[in-house]
């Protein structure tokens, strides 16, 4: 019988757990006498929620160092070092995988924690919780440690985590959000027809139920996983493209999903529509070939060689938005306004709005527009 207990409060989605260790990563490098009184971080989640790659993305957007841990693949040697004998005594040969330089900066995970067996976990005590391995190793003021792990009701590898080793960290728990993994999926190339989806189906981003956990389910990982099939098969291996969509996302998404594709193709002419204002626009009926249609907008946005093309899609875009109802108009604005990975988001917003449609757009769906915007404050 599991008794874990979960605190909601602590629930937090993928952008605010990044805006979390944003924040710890800028205290330490500002004042680098606050690694000691920082608590590490534990991030719980089910698997396939993107713990570990948001870790990750976060330093490579810094720039700055990441060391992986998976340690429920270590022996505790790895951790605390490898005892010699040197005649009398004995040396202690701590990992090369430890940064050295006292200046370097970064993130040490340790993934897999609650999978590990306690003999690990009791090993990496006083690396996480004391930044140090007795007199011999001592982590440089500016990396940050956390740790993350799968809960023992997912099904997955899990152990309980010892209660002096949890008392000592600042414990979270992700949480899927469709809406926001969309915006990130925008700014990291998913393909459109998975976001037109998961904005069609959001309870499809994660789904466990009456799911083989065995075999391909639904996750934000697996999505992504996706998303770099679609992009990498060509129009004549559908067939085959189908099969590895079931072995990623199993059988009741994937069955979904490959309907759901086949509309979006339906759509592969919205450049067309977009940088000919000549073309005439007819908005789909239907609700799904609706969610394929704004996405498949928005993927061609921002996707101009130069400033010329930019402009014409830009005003390709407010040509059909002009077209939509405010909901549909609303959600591509937003989903625009993301811009994409080669730049910050501000960049898009000012292009946006200084085009010179916007105020059109403004007047026929600005009212809705606030109206949305108010409503995710409200729920921040």
């Amino acid at each position: 019988m599991n008794n874990t207990i979960i605190d909601m409060h602590n629930c937090i989605t993928a952008d605010e757990l990044e805006k979390i260790v944003r924040h710890q990563l800028k205290l330490i490098f500002e004042k680098p006498e606050m690694a000691e009184s920082l608590p590490p971080m534990m991030i719980w989640g089910a698997p396939g929620l993107g713990k570990s790659t948001i870790i990750r993305t976060v330093a490579e957007d810094l720039g700055i160092g990441f060391i992986d841990v998976r340690l429920a693949q270590r022996e505790p040697v790895d951790i605390r070092g490898l005892p010699v004998p040197d005649e009398t005594s004995v040396r202690w040969l701590v990992s090369a995988d430890w940064p050295r330089d006292p200046e370097s900066k970064g993130i040490i995970l340790f993934d897999e924690l609650t999978a590990a067996d306690r003999s690990l976990q009791v090993a990496a005590y006083e690396f996480i919780l004391d930044r140090r391995l007795g007199n011999l190793y001592e982590v440089p003021k500016g990396w940050y440690i956390c740790a993350a792990g799968n809960r023992v009701e997912d099904s997955a590898v899990a152990m309980t985590m010892s209660s002096a080793l949890a008392n000592r960290f600042c414990h979270v728990e992700l949480t899927e959000d469709a809406e926001l993994w969309v915006q990130w999926g925008l700014r990291h190339n998913i393909h459109p027809s998975i976001l037109g989806f998961i904005r069609f189906r959001p309870n499809f981003l994660f789904h466990q139920d009456n799911e083989n956990l065995e075999r391909g389910w639904p996750t934000p990982r697996s999505w992504e996983r996706v998303s770099t099939m679609l992009h990498t098969f060509d129009h004549d291996e559908e067939r085959l493209l189908d099969k590895i969509i079931y072995g990623l996302v199993g059988n009741q998404a994937g069955v979904e999903f490959c309907a759901f594709r086949k509309v979006a193709e339906e759509f592969d002419n919205v450049y067309e529509l977009m940088t000919d204002p000549k073309k005439k626009i007819t908005i789909p009926e239907k609700a799904d070939r609706k969610y394929a249609f704004c996405s498949a907008v928005v993927y061609h946005l921002w996707r101009g060689k130069n400033n010329e093309e930019e402009q014409t899609l830009l005003s390709g875009f407010y040509r059909i938005a002009s077209k939509l109802t405010s909901d549909f108009a609303t959600m591509m604005m937003l989903d625009a306004m993301q811009g994409n990975q080669k730049e910050v988001s501000s960049i898009f917003t000012d292009k946006l709005f200084y085009h010179p449609d916007y105020a059109q757009w403004a007047e026929l769906h600005g009212k809705a527009m606030r109206a949305r915007l108010n409503k995710k404050a409200i729920l921040k």
